[in-house]
């Protein structure tokens, strides 16, 4: 490997930062680290995964692999294998209706132990069987190689990168970080990230690590989008830790090449409804949504067909597309028109008004998440300013909100500083940059996806 390749690498992932917040703050007070690091680097922006939820853009993120591959579909979604509710926490209404213990054990252990595909391949796997030593903080999507015991034992052991540090639950070396939970709304989560990153550099102790905050969504979703700038600041000083921890600016440029990053946008939230409502009398049927976006389901033979589900939501204000699958071909209808997208020689092959999917990256990313196992029969984007009721009844009305395939809930900002080659355009290449920066070949995947 060259100099610049032997870079170690640290990537930053703020949880639900748009670009134009990231864009509007540089120069400002506010964010001297990001500013500085945007002066040294490149700045742009990448699509995100549909839906554009945490737990599948994080699983994006970390697999470089869209839902039919890494098999994470929403927040909240049936289970077929064990006939339940899968609940990622929506809300803690959400959680409390799908069972608080269910809840934490699926998304703390089961999202990694069960329900990530196996077929995917997580840059913690990658870059460990090439004798890499990895590292996270807070990643929700953290499967890796090496064994953790909790300091909970009712969650079990996991395997995660060498070294794993994840809200105080699992056993690792001591850092001085404080308690992650004792105040989520004050920042204490992000606290705890930013000790731990800074014992991290302080010691060099990986060659690659990912460093996630995610205080800024927690905001977002109360204030709305592009509003949340002492969270931002305290993302920019937790950033900045990293740095001082390295010796400065310089020091810490000379050591690790940088990604900084977001997972999803946000979009203004003006009206709720529950999706469960056009399927009350629906036979066999079951709507799992959250956020803006949401999954109906045929759970025997005598629910209605997918089309027949589809044609329910003809007509209603808060759905902007719905998609099937219907004899080999992936549907998208939208305000009564239809596209139809079916495998070609060369790619996709559409058949119909272009029109219905013109939003980022529409098409790949509308097949892939119909294509997911796991998913519903028919998959549903929210229409502006709408928002779906959670399992609890919980939303976000007068704040933000994510999910759809909107370009606002869709675009990320991505900046980068000290890798080659081309930037990122979707959070999908994220992963085979960071292991084409390590001289790694990326998973057969993502090398059928760019022939």
């Amino acid at each position: 490997m060259s100099e610049e390749t032997a870079r170690k690498l640290v990537l930053v992932v703020i949880d639900g930062l748009t670009p134009t917040m990231l864009e509007g703050s540089l120069g400002e007070p506010s964010t001297p680290t990001l500013t500085a690091l945007a002066a040294h680097g490149s700045l742009g922006r990448a699509t995100t995964t549909f839906p554009s939820l945490t737990p599948v853009c994080l699983s994006s993120i970390a697999t470089g692999a869209h839902p039919d591959v890494h098999q994470i579909p929403h927040l909240v979604w049936w289970h077929r294998g064990e006939r339940r509710l899968v609940e990622y926490g929506s809300s803690f209404g959400a959680a409390r209706a799908a069972g608080i213990g269910k809840t934490l054990r699926d998304t703390l252990v089961g999202l990694n132990a069960e329900h990530l595909g196996t077929r995917a391949v997580t840059v913690f796997e990658a870059l460990a069987d090439a004798g890499l030593r990895t590292a996270s903080v807070n990643f929700t999507v953290y499967r890796g190689r090496t064994l953790h015991r909790p300091n909970v034992p009712f969650l079990g052991p996991v395997l995660g990168p060498e070294r794993f540090y994840f809200y105080n639950l699992f056993r690792g070396e001591r850092t001085g970080a404080p308690l992650s939970f004792r105040n989520r709304p004050g920042g204490t989560i992000d606290a705890y990230a930013a000790a731990v990153g800074r014992w991290l550099v302080t010691r060099d102790g990986f060659d690659f690590l990912l460093f996630y905050l995610s205080d800024y969504d927690y905001a977002s979703h109360a204030e709305g989008p592009d509003t949340a700038t002492g969270v931002l600041a305290r993302c920019d000083e937790a950033v900045g830790g990293l740095v001082q921890a390295a010796g400065g600016l310089d020091e810490f440029l000379e050591r690790y090449a940088v990604i900084v990053m977001s997972d999803h946008g946000q979009s203004a939230v003006r009206h709720v409804a529950r999706l469960g409502e056009p399927f009350r009398q629906a036979e066999q049927t079951l709507v799992a949504a959250s956020n803006r976006a949401g999954h109906v389901y045929r759970l025997g033979h005598a629910a209605p067909t997918a089309r027949e589900l589809a044609l329910r939501l003809d007509g209603d204000p808060s759905v902007e597309l719905v998609l099937f699958q219907e004899e080999g071909a992936v549907v998208a209808r939208r305000d009564g028109v239809e596209l139809r997208v079916v495998d070609g020689h060369d790619g996709h092959e559409l058949d119909g008004d272009h029109a219905v999917l013109d939003h980022p990256d529409g098409v790949a990313r509308a097949v892939a998440a119909v294509r997911c196992p796991n998913a519903g029969e028919v998959v549903v984007s929210a229409a502006d300013g709408w928002e779906f009721a959670d399992l609890g009844g919980g939303h976000h009305v007068g704040g933000g909100s994510h999910g759809s395939l909107a370009p606002t809930d869709s675009l990320v900002p991505v900046l980068t500083v000290g890798l080659r080659g081309e930037a990122p355009k979707s959070v999908v290449d994220v992963a085979p940059l960071v292991l084409a920066h390590f001289g790694i070949a990326a998973p057969p995947y993502v090398l059928r996806r760019a022939a």
